[in-house]
């Protein structure tokens, strides 16, 4: 029978079919087409389970349904491999902080760029509005500024026992994709926007400034029947995958108006001439962003 993974834990999946939530393995092995994954399953796959005959009361994943998108990234771990983090989203929703820890343009732009290449819609949640004093104001300002000038969603929150309902809103009639550094404050969103699924929260290192990894596998909840969050393990490092240096632009909006229009048909937007992207440069595109691109297409800003 059909059933929708609500949970990876690498060796076992829990599934839902029919109302009701079952432990199934994998039977043999199964390819991402010709990648080479470290997890052929995500939450949000569909897959096809039936009892194992031998064994009473497992059930055993025997296919994987085609998807209609999914987002992924390199190893962190094993090398030359992607992990993929969830799939069949209908938005992703990257959770950001000034401070405590800091999250860099280069994590939000990575985050982007792989939802762009699906086409998929991307919001970015400014947590721990508390925390911020002028300084992180302005800076949370100038971001604003940046994404939504791009045709991006920008909220400054702060999670505690309840969540502004706009922002509640969101998260309404789609299955969301919940990411962000550990103490970012993901499972704390969670936890105000259905408070049964108790997701461990813990506090911030003082001496690295960061999270600490309360969430180990993806996991799906349901605000109800026709809204979901996948939550994912905090994460440090979003390596691109499937992205060559010549599509790199493609994926960022603001210089798709200008595919095209440059002298020559392979610009980089580097050090080319009659660059039309160069030349939009402080003006329709900013240089933080243009510096990002340049950042990664040079592989200069180590996934972070």
């Amino acid at each position: 029978m059909k059933a929708l993974v609500v949970k990876s834990t690498g060796l076992w999946y829990e599934v839902l079919a029919e109302n009701k939530r079952l432990v199934a393995r994998l039977r043999g092995k199964f390819k991402l087409e010709d990648k080479k994954i470290t997890n052929p399953i995500a939450a949000g796959d569909w897959v096809e389970v039936e009892a194992n005959q031998q064994v009473d009361g497992e059930w055993v994943i025997t296919q994987i349904y085609e998807r209609e998108n999914y987002m992924i990234r390199e190893s962190p771990r094993k090398k030359g491999h992607d992990h993929l983090i969830a799939s069949n989203i209908n938005q992703g929703i990257l959770i950001v902080t000034l401070k405590k820890p800091r999250t860099s343009t280069g994590f939000i732009d990575r985050f982007l760029i792989t939802l762009e290449s699906f086409r998929i819609p991307g919001i970015i949640l400014v947590n721990k509005r508390d925390l911020y004093k002028e300084k992180e104001i302005e800076r949370f300002e100038e971001l604003k500024s940046i994404y939504t000038d791009i045709g991006y969603e920008v909220h400054l929150c702060q999670f505690e026992r309840e969540v502004d309902p706009k922002v509640s809103e969101l998260f309404r009639n789609k299955t969301s994709l919940l990411c962000g550094h550990s103490g970012a404050g993901k499972s704390t969103l969670i936890n105000c926007l259905i408070p049964h699924a108790s997701q461990e929260v813990k506090e911030i290192s003082d001496f690295a400034n960061k999270g600490v990894h309360t969430t180990t596998f993806a996991e799906m909840f349901f605000l109800d029947d026709k809204s979901a969050i996948i939550d994912t393990p905090g994460i440090k490092e979003l390596g691109l995958s499937e992205i060559e240096s010549e599509e790199l632009s493609h994926y960022f909006p603001e210089m798709r108006n200008f595919l095209g229009q440059c002298k020559f048909h392979n610009c980089l937007h580097e050090n080319e001439p009659g660059c039309k992207v160069k030349e939009a440069v402080g003006d329709t595109i900013s240089q933080l962003r243009y510096d990002g691109y340049l950042s990664i297409l040079r592989g200069e800003d180590n996934r972070k």
